[in-house]
């Protein structure tokens, strides 16, 4: 992957120029130029909307949603642009950023027909109290949901807990300054100002990888960091994802994939490093099956590959996409892996039948950065890099969706492990926010008001 920080993002408030005076913003070092996207064709009002010591009055309900109000509070009543019209400007002067130039000619007949007009998850939230911040633009695993009441998400040099409940955000974890770690383990180390770049959370057990090959493990409950190290010292060294999994035996495990082409595995114990798997190309994404019996690896290929997680010794090869891919999921059943790739498609693979993808789906815009089934394995949700989320019924076989049409760059995305909602992060300078979606169910309860 590329070794290169938000350059090729393209930032909302960019399109809404005129509006903002960004030369009052801080650089907080992750090497963004605030500058860099201003579109010259949209022209705003400069309002103080958003200058408002209450930022909850920037927070959208689904009450006022039904009632006209933007979903993330988006004021285009004082733009002389409608909506409508720029989501036309978006889809036609987005980028999606591509590695290789494979012709992609025939790809449109591989496509699925899906039937798109469906609502599965109603919105309930939007709020900019819960922000997210993207340290390279390749990369979107930086959102967890643990409960519909526990939503963990990085901002900057920090791990945020937001609760929907109390509607309160608070730091879990600094990594501004030095860290260090809380039990002494094998090949642990001090790590200073972490900027992460990938996150996984289950149950109450949260890891994070950093840009410079960093790891950090913590528990929810206890404070600090329990482990953290430096897995490389290879200069283009990022630790591109983590994964939270178990051995068929039931031992804890975490799943590192690193732009240094290899995939290794700790054991979540003593931290142990257990394994260390060479592959013939930058590992963008790992993840271990729910029986912990296949590992799939993405990277920088457009092939995909299953392997033995004891091993490493490479199971299948799965061929078929374009371009790289950087995000893949398993559905809870454990057969039935979907990968996302910067094609722009999500392809669904029956991993006993390795030979070909049994679907294509394809996005709007944009490259496939985020892809989660539920834990009940009933919908499959897919973000693309941004605006996107498209949200299928597998027990339709993939040919129903929602699309839910937003702004911004998504920065993660999860469903809470009772199925009953689906968040989204949005990571914008102005418009960042956290939207919660819930669970459409086929009997209807009036709204709560709080």
């Amino acid at each position: 992957m590329a070794a290169a920080y938000l350059n090729d993002l393209e930032y909302l408030e960019d399109d809404l120029n005129g509006m903002f005076d960004f030369d009052n913003f801080e650089d907080d070092g992750f090497g963004f130029d605030m500058h860099d996207y201003l579109h010259e064709d949209l022209h705003a009002e400069i309002v103080d909307y958003f200058d408002y010591p209450d930022r909850q009055q920037n927070d959208t309900s689904a009450t006022e949603y039904r009632n006209g109000k933007d979903m993330q509070g988006i004021p285009w009543e004082r733009l002389n642009r409608r909506r409508d019209d720029f989501r036309t400007t978006r889809l036609n002067r987005y980028q999606n950023f591509e590695s290789l130039s494979i012709p992609r000619d025939n790809l449109k007949k591989e496509l699925k027909k899906v039937q798109r007009q469906n609502t599965f998850y109603d919105f309930q939230f939007n709020t900019r109290l819960a922000k997210t911040t993207i340290v390279h633009f390749q990369l979107r695993n930086l959102l967890w949901a643990t409960s519909k009441h526990d939503v963990y998400m990085v901002y900057n040099y920090s791990i945020m807990h937001w609760s929907p409940l109390l509607q309160e955000c608070h730091e879990l974890l600094n990594v501004s300054g030095p860290v260090v770690p809380t039990q002494k383990s094998s090949g642990a180390c001090n790590l200073n100002r972490v900027q992460i770049c990938t996150m996984a959370v289950k149950d109450d057990f949260l890891a994070a990888g950093g840009f410079r090959g960093e790891l950090i493990c913590k528990y929810l409950n206890e404070p600090g960091a329990i482990f953290c190290t430096k897995l490389t010292e290879d200069d283009n060294a990022i630790t591109n994802s983590v994964d939270i999994a178990r051995s068929p035996s039931g031992a804890g495990r975490v799943i590192c994939g690193n732009n240094d082409s290899f995939v290794r595995v700790l054991d979540t114990d003593k931290f142990s490093l257990l394994n260390r798997f060479p592959f013939p190309w930058s590992v963008n994404s790992a993840s271990v099956s729910p029986d912990g019996k296949l590992l799939a690896v993405l990277g920088d290929s457009p092939d995909c590959m299953t392997a033995d997680p004891q091993s490493g010794k490479v199971v299948s090869t799965l061929k078929g996409h374009l371009d790289y891919s950087f995000s893949c999921a398993w559905h809870p059943a454990g057969h039935i892996l979907a990968t996302g790739n910067q094609d722009t498609t999500c392809r669904l693979w029956d991993v006993r039948y390795p030979s070909e993808s049994l679907a294509v789906l394809k996005g709007n815009m944009g490259s496939i950065r985020g892809i989660k089934f539920s834990s009940d394995g009933n919908f499959m949700a897919m973000a693309e890099a941004a605006d996107y989320v498209h949200v299928y019924d597998t027990k339709a076989e993939y040919s129903a969706a929602q699309e839910m049409d937003l702004f911004g760059e998504i920065s993660g995305l999860s469903f809470s492990p009772d199925c009953e909602s689906l968040f989204v992060g949005i990571a914008d300078r102005t418009y960042g926010s956290l939207t919660e979606f819930k669970r459409r169910h086929q009997h209807s309860y009036l709204d709560s008001y709080f």
